[in-house]
Parts: structure tokens; C-alpha cells; sequence
């Protein structure tokens, strides 16, 4: 016989990282679960991801066991980390704060796919573009090149 779900959980937590410490502890200790395990398997789980924050469906049963899933990183954290950001701009539609280029979103989209709620690439990539226009950052086709310095740029006269 299969065991009750009684909840499922939904957490937010550092790759390698998990503690008792809020939010696991208190959303895990109000359930009956055992927080130090939860934090164990986890962390377990997650080595080698260090410096992501991981989404985590812990599904808690009937005699206070448990079970989880961890998903890949939110979009926008993925985004971050290739543009180099510490966080996206406060005013997304009229400041651009870095570019992303196609070939990044499709590294993305290959971290995502299995989160995602379509199976093609095309719509997929639209997906994580659009979060990366509401995070302020500009979308390219090609490599962005850095910029040229204009001859005669530094000599005085």
C-alpha cells in the first residue's frame, strides 16, 4: 500500500547549504519531519552545485517521512550568472544593465528543459528571453564583442 501525502512543501534553499535555520527549519518542524535529515540528504544531494539556490518539492507522508525533488535553478539566477550580475536592474523597461546572446539561452534552456512547460527548443528560448528582458538585460544574436577604443581616442593635443 502505497503511503498519504499529507503536504508538500515548497523550499528555496542554497545548493549544499541546507540548515536548520529558517525557512527549512520551521517549515519542516511544523510538519513532524525530521530537519537534520532533511538537511543531510539534501546537502548530499547537492554537492558540487554550490552557489546555486535550489528549488526543493519535499512531499511529507502520514508517519512523518519524506521525500523530495530538487529542480533546476530559477531562470533568472541562470541568467545572472552568465551575464555576471550580483542583481537585475530596478527598471527593467528603461535601463538595460547587460546583454545575453542566443547561444547563452540555449545553454539555459538545456539546464531547464526538463522544468519547463514546453518540449520545443524555439518556444523554450522565448521563455528564458522574455525573463531576461524583465530583468533589464538585452537580448543579441551574436557574440558581443568588448568595446573598440576610437583611434585617437587617448592622445591629447
Amino acid at each position: 500500500m502505497a503511503k498519504k501525502v499529507v503536504v508538500q512543501i515548497k523550499l528555496h534553499v542554497p545548493a549544499g547549504q541546507a540548515n536548520p535555520a529558517p525557512p527549512v527549519g520551521p517549515a519542516l518542524g511544523q510538519h513532524g519531519v525530521n530537519i537534520m535529515q532533511f538537511c543531510k540528504q539534501f546537502n548530499e544531494q547537492t554537492k558540487g552545485r554550490e552557489g546555486l539556490i535550489l528549488p526543493a518539492v519535499i512531499s511529507v507522508y502520514q508517519d512523518k517521512s519524506f521525500s523530495f525533488i530538487i529542480k533546476s535553478p530559477p531562470s533568472s539566477i541562470l541568467i545572472k550568472r552568465a551575464c555576471n550580475l550580483a542583481k537585475a536592474s530596478g527598471q527593467a523597461g528603461k535601463e538595460k544593465i547587460a546583454t545575453i546572446t542566443k547561444k547563452q539561452i540555449e545553454e539555459i534552456v538545456k539546464q531547464k528543459t526538463k522544468d519547463l512547460n514546453t518540449t520545443n527548443l524555439e518556444q523554450a528560448m522565448k521563455i528564458i528571453e522574455g525573463t531576461a528582458r524583465s530583468m533589464g538585460i538585452a537580448v543579441t544574436s551574436e557574440e558581443v564583442a568588448p568595446p573598440k577604443e576610437e583611434p585617437g581616442a587617448g592622445e591629447k593635443i
